[in-house]
């Protein structure tokens, strides 16, 4: 008989980024509708501390990018990694639930499963693309994987007769959920002021400065070239903070001629005001299918990390609708590929191209409809099951 049946259920959990104290709190809100008086605790932000989770360090101090930050905080990160595994070994938890931020949690996860504890691990690596070997840690991590994509449970249950320990289920995007089937381009074109009957281009060029670094010129050139092949046509940039609107209004500086209008953050409005998206390859990428817009991907890094990425990646295309479909539905130019009159030229084509607008926004819609199933009531019936398993 479950333990939990004569004391409320104890919940440990952590999440790292901003993007997992969403799913976070999504999950808790389901699973305090199971268990009214749970117990949470662990390493959550905001929305996750509203629905009760107690957070024992702030959740910036696991939000660490790139090469070097990593190794200056490793003591820090490790000391906070120490402490929740002596937590959590000492009033084992009914469940331990790790949401994304793999290179944290996977090692977390494994060290209490050793100790008896349940995990889930929310939000699966991307195993399916690079650094394949990553399987069996995630099997030795966690009893139940939950996948946001239905082609990463597809790519576990290919290997399930190697790790048939490992449960799997896909719960879904909590975007799909929230996105509607149909876009009000005339709405989101009000909202910011836009003429209804106005040829609109969305340049979305990333959302961190390095990015912004890299692509960001590139996509005023590419508007420069558009504009003046169709002087009709004009530009919205979304900024992701204040830091990135500064960065691009350095840059727009250098482009008076092109009439571009940058906002600060509500990228999906201006997504939903246009009628096509250049953008980053990232995870914008799966809001803009949502929201039916035709696209153009791009992506630039350093030559070295070029070479090294490419060389590691098993799958044929990075673009999230492309990987969904598993086919080239959406241009995908990268690296070298990514000219100004590729990108231009792709541009154009898809604007002259009402047919093919039409063909996409049905295929479009045929992918929302199977990643909206209910994300967050998904997911915590599945972490349910594992807590009631006996």
């Amino acid at each position: 008989m479950p333990a939990h049946l004569f004391r409320p259920v104890r919940i440990g959990i952590v999440a790292g980024e901003a993007s997992g104290d969403i799913l976070g709190a999504g999950l808790l809100s389901e699973l305090r509708k199971k268990y009214p008086d749970m117990v949470v605790e662990g390493i959550g932000g905001p929305l996750m501390q509203a629905q009760g989770c107690h957070s024992f360090f702030a959740q910036d101090r696991l939000a660490v990018m790139g090469l070097v930050e990593p190794l200056k905080r490793l003591p820090e990160l490790l000391r906070i990694r120490r402490f929740l595994r002596e937590h959590f070994r000492a009033t084992p938890p009914d469940v331990f639930i790790g949401i994304d931020s793999p290179d944290f949690n996977l090692q977390l996860e494994c060290s209490l499963r050793q100790s008896g504890v349940k995990t889930a691990h929310y939000v699966s690596p991307s195993v399916w693309a690079w650094r394949q070997g990553r399987l069996g840690k995630i099997a030795r991590a966690a009893d139940l994987v939950l996948t946001l994509f239905p082609f990463e449970e597809a790519f576990y249950r290919k290997h399930a007769s190697t790790y048939t320990d490992l449960q799997v289920v896909c719960v879904g995007h909590p975007l799909a959920d929230s996105i509607p089937m149909q876009t009000d381009t005339v709405a989101a074109r009000a909202a910011l002021g836009l003429p209804a009957a106005a040829q609109i281009i969305a340049l979305l060029p990333g959302s961190r400065a390095g990015e912004v670094s890299r692509m960001g010129d590139l996509f005023f050139q590419v508007a420069r070239w558009c504009w003046q092949r169709n002087p009709q046509m004009s530009f919205l940039i979304p900024a992701a903070n204040v830091a990135r609107k500064l960065q691009l209004l350095a840059m727009q500086a250098r482009y008076p001629d092109v009439p571009v209008r940058l906002v600060l953050g509500q990228s999906q409005v201006c997504m939903a005001a246009a009628d096509i998206v250049l953008m980053a390859s990232g995870t914008t990428t799966l809001e803009a299918m949502l929201l039916k817009k035709p696209m153009v991907v791009a992506y630039k890094l350093y030559a070295l990390s070029f070479a090294v990425i490419s060389r590691l990646l098993k799958v044929p295309y990075v673009a999230l609708p492309n990987l969904l479909a598993n086919e080239l539905l959406v241009p995908e130019l990268l690296q070298q590929e990514a000219t100004v009159e590729k990108l231009g030229g792709a541009l154009l084509s898809l604007l002259a191209d009402e047919n093919q607008r039409s063909i996409l926004g049905e295929r479009f819609t045929g992918l929302h409809l199977d990643l909206a199933r209910n994300a967050n009531l998904s997911a915590a019936q599945a972490v349910q099951a594992l807590i009631e398993r006996v």
